[in-house]
């Protein structure tokens, strides 16, 4: 299993994965997830991944490939545009990699988010879903999330909204990654983000934490210290008050 989430503001864009694709008790494998793609003064695209392995670095491949050759990501003109490509290219591979008469059919699904900015069109964020079909988030909900998401989202659901900072959502980001590490071990470090500045059109500062790096233990430690304090401060029944007085 894997957990992905990005963050679409009015400042730019937030990127975070973990890089666990195989949990066991004995068996752990670590993958990145994040792959970005950069022409500069052009366009910078920042793409997650979630899924069956084989699928995502078939797919991350024929992107590579692509642009290379001036076509794809490299030739798209809007986002919606390369999300639409990411999602032929998924079934694409999924089609060619599907084997429904094995003994034990494994599923060859993959989810993305592909978000960054092309040209001078807004910068945004686009889910691609397995069947190759997409969604874009809102200022509602200005997040999109793949993998594990459920232990991770209250966070989200609470902190992140257009007027947040990059710094302030990328914290908020650790957190949710953080709280979905704590009740998942197939989620697990190390964590990958990015961080891009609207209307840049330069590549986004990227960051890898371990679980030991300093910075992200310090997250870690004080969210959940901040986490108990918050309990122990709730208002008390009224039986307990009864009982204390």
């Amino acid at each position: 299993m894997t957990y992905c989430l990005a963050a679409s503001l009015n400042a730019g864009l937030v990127f975070a994965s973990d890089s666990r694709t195989n949990a066991g008790l004995d068996h752990v494998n670590s993958y990145r997830k994040m792959h970005t793609f950069f022409w500069p003064g052009d366009r910078i695209l920042v793409l997650l991944s979630a899924g069956n392995l084989a699928t995502t670095q078939a797919v991350v491949a024929q992107l590579d490939r692509d642009a290379a050759d001036g076509e794809g990501l490299r030739k798209a003109r809007h986002l919606s545009e390369a999300a639409a490509y990411i999602g032929q290219v998924s079934l694409d591979m999924q089609r060619r990699y599907h084997a429904p008469d094995a003994p034990n059919p494994v599923s060859m699904e993959a989810t993305f988010i592909i978000g960054g900015q092309i040209g001078d069109a807004p910068h945004g964020l686009y889910l691609v879903y397995p069947q190759g079909n997409y969604i874009t988030c809102s200022d509602e909900q200005p997040f999109l999330q793949i993998g594990e998401t459920k232990y991770g989202k209250p966070i989200l659901d609470r902190i992140i909204e257009p007027g947040v900072s990059l710094d302030d959502a990328a914290r908020c980001a650790l957190v949710s990654i953080d709280s979905t590490m704590r009740s998942n071990l197939s989620v697990g470090p190390p964590v990958d983000m990015a961080l891009y500045q609207a209307n840049s059109l330069e590549q986004p500062r990227i960051v890898r934490y371990k679980l030991n790096s300093p910075y992200f233990a310090s997250i870690r430690k004080q969210w959940g210290e901040g986490l108990r304090r918050l309990f122990e401060d709730l208002p008390r029944f009224d039986w307990e008050k009864d009982k204390d007085g």
